[in-house]
């Protein structure tokens, strides 16, 4: 279900019950939370529409249909895209889902690196995030507590236990159920299977390295689909290798193929497009955001918008830029920030560290279709034992696959021979690259440029942000690790690799998180346990930076649990009469 005209609006009159910034993944779960418990709310996107089906210009196209062959003009993406194309979904096929990077610029100390993927259109990066969904624990939950990084988590596993079901259910996360305390399991749909290699990797693996377990990734696409999610009018994933293109089968999760649609069917949804949030408007005599100012992005002309409450899903980065600009006389240094937390303590996956290498054998296997997943190793470092060079832990995850004729290209050969050679497999290969937890850190941190501006006449975004002694050692024992689990399962030619952070800056694991963290103390934090504001009730933060800690797990899934939970609790308190 596509948003008809009459959903959309510009200047209005009326006063919603409330208001959401943002449309990504946990702006189209808050938007379908609080229709469905019977609110009038308005969603406010910064980027243009887009039409399920519709505007997934780059589906199903060839490339040799496509300008170089999908590659994007060298000149384009150095002028327009020098940040976006270092994401691995960034090509001719995607590039309308990317942010314009000469026009949404920010700044960073003395030329350091970040690197800030942004998708700003309706349905965010839920139409191009990579899908991987897991549950924390409350070896996650209960880290910051233990080892003095961050402040102590106010929520607990067993507070999200049943949200996480909840959006899982709706979502559609295939995976199969483990039993490992570590990575709780879910509700979950058919898994996808592990390839011929793979299994018996697997089995070797576990036998040696129990109680760590090599599993099936879980990941938000549908290989069955259940009665749920046709009703959303989604289908079987068929293996593609398309996703972050759009999938008009809606096989995948996003905020077009499901929560907006939802939204959309209870009729009290009102959309708002192009409409770059400048500010939280707030009253100092009643203590109450009051509705939004926002910036029409194409004829620059200013508006507000009202409602009883304020929900930020703007992306970690976006939200806490809204709030620091929000300022008055009550909230100088941004809103919602009596604490001065606000902005810091901003962390990103560790990435880019592993290993791969070649698998004998097998030649008379080969496997059907691009299955959206791969195999995955859970964290197993500072689980049983500790380590003696840091805290936290990662993950693993990797895959076997077969060359194929496009390893042809760097192959010499001529003819009849060289023909002969395309048409037959090449050898299989396994890697393993790890995703590890980056302690959340007061330094770095997010403040907005004291004279610069954007496009917008707003103040641009600084960024200031490393990796600490804790995460380097971290990086090196992915690396380290990765190389001797694949000498141990009998890989030829192993070769290990860890990237520099000139070549993997922050930012590119696309995983930002905190600088609104969520804690028990008012002084210490900005939000509380249900991500609304210590300081002004009737705002809340459900978007990565309320995340207290960043744990290993890709954390998409527990965005959408802490938002549907977050919006559960404000529609509660609105009939209560507390907000």
């Amino acid at each position: 279900m596509n948003a008809p005209a009459s959903f959309y609006i510009k200047s209005t009159p009326e006063r919603f019950d409330a208001i959401v910034v943002g449309s990504g993944i946990t702006g189209g779960w808050a938007a379908k939370e609080l229709t469905e418990r019977g609110l009038k709310t308005l969603m406010v996107e910064r980027g243009r529409p887009v039409e399920h089906g519709v505007d997934y210009i780059g589906e199903n196209r060839d490339p040799w249909t496509m300008p170089n062959r999908g590659k994007v003009d060298a000149k384009v993406a150095e002028e327009q895209f020098s940040i976006q194309r270092q994401c691995y979904a960034f090509d001719e096929h995607t590039k309308q889902f990317f942010n314009n990077d000469r026009d949404m610029s920010y700044s960073t100390p003395d030329g350091r690196p970040f690197s800030w993927i942004r998708g700003n259109q309706l349905g965010g990066k839920s139409l191009m995030w990579a899908r991987q969904s897991y549950r924390w624990s409350d070896l996650d939950f209960e880290a910051n507590l233990k080892d003095g990084h961050g402040v102590d988590w106010p929520i607990r596993y067993a507070d999200l236990a049943p949200w996480y079901s909840h959006v899982e259910r709706h979502v559609g996360i295939s995976g199969n159920r483990d039993g490992l305390a570590v990575l709780p399991d879910g509700e979950f749909l058919k898994p996808f299977e592990f390839n011929a290699v793979e299994a018996a990797l697997k089995q070797k693996f576990d036998a040696k390295y129990a109680p760590a377990r090599m599993i099936i990734g879980r990941t938000a696409n549908l290989n069955t689909a259940g009665e749920q999610h046709l009703a959303q009018g989604r289908a079987p994933c068929q293996a593609r290798s398309q996703c972050h293109r759009g999938c008009s089968f809606g096989a995948y999760f996003s905020t077009q193929s499901s929560t907006l649609p939802a939204a959309l069917k209870t009729g009290r949804l009102r959309i708002a497009t192009d409409s770059i949030v400048h500010s939280v408007l707030y009253d100092p005599k009643t203590n109450r955001a009051t509705g939004v100012r926002v910036i029409d992005a194409e004829t620059m002309e200013t508006r507000e918008y009202h409602a009883r409450v304020v929900i930020l899903c703007a992306s970690t980065l976006g939200s806490t830029a809204v709030l620091l600009n929000s300022t008055s006389e009550a909230f100088p240094n941004g809103l919602a920030n009596s604490s001065g937390a606000l902005g810091h303590y901003l962390t990103d996956h560790l990435w880019s560290a592993g290993a791969d290498g070649r698998v004998e054998g097998f030649d008379d296997h080969y496997y059907q279709g691009r299955r959206p997943t791969g195999t995955y190793i859970p964290r197993f470092r500072n689980v049983v034992d500790k380590h003696p060079d840091f805290v936290r832990g990662y993950a693993l995850a990797g895959g076997a696959a077969r060359e194929g004729w496009q390893s042809a290209a760097w192959k010499p050969g001529f003819g009849k021979d060289y023909k002969a050679m395309i048409r037959k497999p090449g050898p299989w290969r396994f890697s393993l690259g790890g995703q590890g937890e980056m302690l959340p850190r007061y330094e770095n941190s997010i403040s907005l440029h004291p004279t610069r501006k954007d496009k917008w006449g707003m103040p641009l975004l600084h960024v200031d942000v490393t990796h600490g002694d804790n995460d380097r050692k971290m990086r090196k024992d992915m690396a380290d690790s990765a190389g001797n689990i694949l000498e141990y399962l009998g890989l030829k030619d192993v070769k290990t690799r860890m990237a520099t952070e000139t070549e993997y800056p922050p930012g590119l694991a696309i995983h930002e998180m905190g600088t609104a963290r969520m804690g028990r103390d008012p002084k210490t934090s900005v939000l509380n346990g249900w991500n609304q504001a210590h300081d002004v009730p009737n705002l809340f933060v459900t978007d990565g930076a309320s995340m207290a800690s960043g744990a290993w797990q890709n954390p998409s899934l527990t965005f959408m649990a802490l938002t549907a939970r977050a919006c559960a609790y404000a529609v509660d308190q609105m009939k209560a009469g507390t907000i």
